[in-house]
């Protein structure tokens, strides 16, 4: 009775792990830029002392759905989204170069231009600093413009450009931070060809439906499980019964 009741409690907790993915899925449906993270199960025997007689789910993440969202047309200047299969590079919360499809950009009190949560974006040379301007624009190819306080109507200034790359997808996994990392570190080149589309904002990838479909099938595995436990415990009472009788 052990092995059924081993079998369902490990489903239990596997489902368990399986329906937080998927709740932080459903969770960032309206993330600029979020990636879905993909999950499944597998069956893995136990190994250890004689023959692998317990066979055990096991969830895991195999890899990141790296599709794109849809584009929603905003207006904004400041909004940009990646026109192609390449990624805007960031300073992670640990220092370290990560990449994201995130476009909502601001200038924060300190003149340095970062994304809506707060993660200053890359440039030639590092995190990119801003001057104080009247107005600001950003290029097709990443190109970072500012009209300065009281400059002339047609003077412009170049102040950087935004890191743009476009590593191979094989070579890319999503950290703990929800940012995307070159497997084994390192940082990815620049790619000139990469190009903006202002105005413009990509949504998440998430399909809110089939999150919801998922959560409802995952609950449903995690109640079967419960009951096949608590049948466990019915039949080991019926076997002490037994023996006392």
């Amino acid at each position: 009775m052990d092995r059924m009741l081993y079998v369902a409690m490990s489903g239990a907790k596997e489902t368990t792990l399986s329906q937080a993915t998927n709740a932080n899925n459903l969770a960032n449906t309206n993330t600029d830029g979020f990636q879905a993270d993909l999950e499944q199960f597998r069956s893995m025997p136990v190994f250890g002392n004689g023959f692998p007689t317990r066979v055990y789910a096991l969830s895991e993440r195999p890899r990141t759905n790296f599709a794109r969202g849809s584009f929603d047309h905003t207006g904004r200047d400041m909004d940009v989204a990646v026109n192609g299969d390449g990624w805007i590079a960031v300073r992670a919360p640990d220092g370290k170069e990560a990449y994201t499809r995130r476009g909502d950009l601001a200038v924060d009190v300190n003149g340095q231009l970062k994304t809506a949560n707060g993660l200053p974006v890359m440039g030639n040379a590092g995190p990119i600093a801003v001057p104080e301007y009247e107005k600001l624009e950003v290029g097709a190819d990443g190109t970072i413009s500012i009209k300065p306080v009281g400059g002339a109507p047609t003077e412009i200034v170049v102040v950087d450009r935004v890191k743009l790359v476009n590593p191979l997808t094989g070579q890319l996994e999503k950290g703990l931070d929800g940012l995307i990392h070159l497997k084994g570190g390192g940082e990815a080149e620049a790619d000139a060809k990469q190009r903006l589309a202002a105005g413009t904002l990509e949504r998440s990838n998430v399909n809110a439906v089939d999150a919801m479909v998922n959560m409802i099938e995952l609950s449903r595995r995690f109640e079967m499980q419960i009951k096949m436990m608590q049948t466990a415990e019915k039949v080991d009472e019926s076997a002490l019964t037994v023996m006392k009788g």
